[in-house]
């Protein structure tokens, strides 16, 4: 356990310093390693989507005990701190992190999915419960979809909505709200405002802010979802085509290790 708090506390320290954490989406151990050998890697991510498509599920629909078991190989390929994309939680979610965290995960994204208030805040509390008797610095990324799954309510009610989330969530011992949706500069302001800085985290978009522009207003951390894996399955698809078009395999292919 000792090495799952040293990179629990480590995880920690990249969420609070002022430049922004960037990571990497990964979904299985072949590309944790390729991400990991960049030198500006400090931590892996999961997307718990990616993830899921590979395995043949629709995001939100893999069981947990396949979530899970997903997980030793990427923690198992690389030294970095790791920190799993678990859905919800699933029905017991001090247990999904108990259990997340005797695989030698340190961090996890959980989201609200927009359940009753009351609700949500409690799943966090369960959440950090569950770490705090592990006795590690758990970096829970408490995810709302105020913004992102708000309807048709006017753009400022959405905010306030995240913003009453979130800050329920750091009152309960999240590490940082992370709010998909939060794409312009005046909507991240005033997340960074009320939660304070280096406790928002984003997800980097098509027409979204540069890493730097966020880490410029205050935010702690942006990934990149299933999107990386979507940009390597075009690449992929785009090589087949080639491929069958009487194309042939490129000269800068790196070599099989």
């Amino acid at each position: 356990m000792t090495d799952t708090t040293q990179k629990a506390t480590a995880l920690q320290q990249l969420h609070e310093a002022p430049e922004i954490l960037r990571v990497v989406n990964v979904w299985d151990a072949i590309t944790t390693k390729v991400v990991a050998d960049l030198p500006g890697t400090k931590a892996i991510a999961t997307a718990g989507h990616s993830i899921a498509a590979s395995l043949g599920y629709e995001d939100g629909g893999m069981p947990l005990d396949t979530a899970l078991g997903a997980l030793p190989a990427i923690v198992a390929a690389t030294d970095l701190p790791v920190t799993a994309d678990l859905d919800d939680g699933y029905a017991e979610p001090g247990e999904t992190i108990r259990r997340a965290i005797g695989l030698g995960v340190v961090g996890a994204n959980v989201e609200d999915r927009l359940k009753p208030l009351d609700e949500s805040v409690a799943r966090v509390r369960a959440i950090v419960q569950a770490a705090e008797a592990e006795g590690v610095a758990f970096q829970l990324n408490a995810r709302t979809d105020a913004i992102a799954r708000g309807g048709d309510k006017p753009h400022e009610e959405k905010v306030a909505d995240a913003i009453e989330r979130g800050t329920a969530f750091l009152a309960e011992g999240a590490s940082l709200v992370f709010v998909p949706g939060a794409l312009d500069r005046e909507t991240v302001s005033a997340l960074v405002d009320a939660f304070g800085p280096q406790k928002l985290s984003v997800i980097g978009l098509p027409g979204a802010l540069t890493a730097a522009e966020y880490e410029s207003l205050g935010v702690a951390r942006i990934s990149y979802g299933p999107l990386t894996q979507r940009v390597a399955l075009r690449a992929y698809r785009d090589l087949a085509a080639s491929l069958y078009a009487d194309g042939v395999i490129p000269e800068d292919t790196p070599a099989l290790n």
